[in-house]
């Protein structure tokens, strides 16, 4: 097994134990920054970044430093993209479905209205075509692209009245991130692209009168339940969104193989670590939610068909106007269907009864 496959594959302990360690204590030391699209309050989300950063320093002996800066610190949260793909900084943590203006096909990298679930994303990243055809996509812009996260399906958002019918959603000045908000927008709302630090003031002053960030854990800590009552599920524009590392492929190519993979492991741990904080936490948060106050609701059913409608109508016209978005969404596509004829039969069936038993 060659050094670049041991580091990927062992865990730190294995890595030091093999002798890896001194190989990369001979390396060039280097310091390095990753600007986050989010601010250091939320410790589940900006916080891969610095469990990425700790096992980068701990897997090169000390010699790879790598800092964190939070949304505001060294960029907007919605300047990472280009900080990283012009070399402002070397790296970039961000939901790359922020950029969707620039090109929808960056969605395909996050997620997008009724796309594939976490698991599902992962499988095709991974084992599938996902990250292949999403590093030829980067490469235009000067980025390589690692998996670093992942919130698992998102709740639908916190709003100041409650949502009856697809009626009610015309005209609703709604904070949406990313991609969805294309989809909001033919259901008759006003989307609002606004960064996690800023969604409190927004909503508690009236400019929105609705906004979705995350989940329980982390919609608690930025007080949203103070501001809306009404608290609506499931987050069908995020049913697994995945959180991204952006590389700068100058200072990418620049490093050693040992560099590269230790980057890539520490980049595979923080995206399964991100997704086990989540799924530990957002449970206490939602009793404590509940026990407040908040006022839980599914989404109404024509509301749900409206929107699945129009996300369909969305997708039509991206493969009939936009190349790159066709490529990728095509495989995307083939994926989605048959791993939701597997999931159907397996994962779906039994995590419907294990929720209908009183444990």
């Amino acid at each position: 097994m060659d050094r670049r496959s041991l580091i990927k594959h062992a865990g730190i302990a294995g890595v030091l134990a093999a002798g890896v360690a001194p190989a990369v204590q001979a390396q060039q030391a280097m310091r390095w920054r990753i600007a986050s699209s989010f601010p250091k309050s939320l410790d589940t989300i900006y916080g891969a970044a610095e469990v990425f950063t700790k096992l980068v320093g701990e897997m090169s002996g000390g010699k790879f430093t790598i800092t964190v800066h939070a949304a505001g610190e060294l960029m907007p949260a919605f300047g990472v993209l280009d900080g990283a793909s012009n070399g402002t900084v070397e790296m970039a943590h961000t939901a790359p479905y922020y950029f969707f203006g620039k090109d929808p096909t960056f969605a395909l990298d996050c997620a997008i209205p009724f796309g594939l679930n976490n698991r599902q994303m992962t499988a095709w990243m991974y084992e599938g075509n996902g990250l292949k055809l999403m590093r030829e996509f980067y490469a235009n812009v000067g980025i390589v692209n690692f998996p670093m996260g992942n919130t698992g399906a998102q709740m639908g958002g916190w709003y100041r009245k409650e949502i009856k019918s697809v009626a009610d959603i015309k005209g609703l000045k709604f904070r949406v991130g990313g991609f969805g908000g294309k989809v909001i927008e033919r259901l008759g709302a006003v989307p609002q692209n606004i960064p996690g630090g800023e969604i409190y003031q927004s909503l508690e002053k009236g400019t929105i009168d609705a906004a979705e960030w995350i989940g329980p854990y982390d919609d608690l800590k930025l007080g949203f339940n103070k501001v809306a009552p009404h608290y609506y599920y499931p987050g069908w524009w995020e049913g697994g969104p995945q959180l991204s590392l952006l590389v700068n492929k100058k200072a990418y190519d620049g490093l050693s193989a040992e560099y590269k993979a230790i980057l890539e492991a520490a980049a595979a741990y923080a995206h399964t670590d991100m997704q086990a904080k989540y799924d530990m936490r957002n449970p206490g948060a939602l009793r404590t939610l509940v026990s407040q106050g908040t006022k839980l609701h599914p989404f109404p059913a024509d509301v749900m068909n409206a929107a699945f409608k129009a996300s369909q109508e969305v997708y039509a016209e991206l493969n009939a106007s936009n190349p790159a978005w066709k490529k990728i969404f095509s495989d995307y596509e083939a994926y989605r269907r048959e791993a939701n004829l597997w999931f159907r039969f397996t994962e779906a069936t039994f995590d419907s009864f294990m929720q209908r038993q009183k444990l």
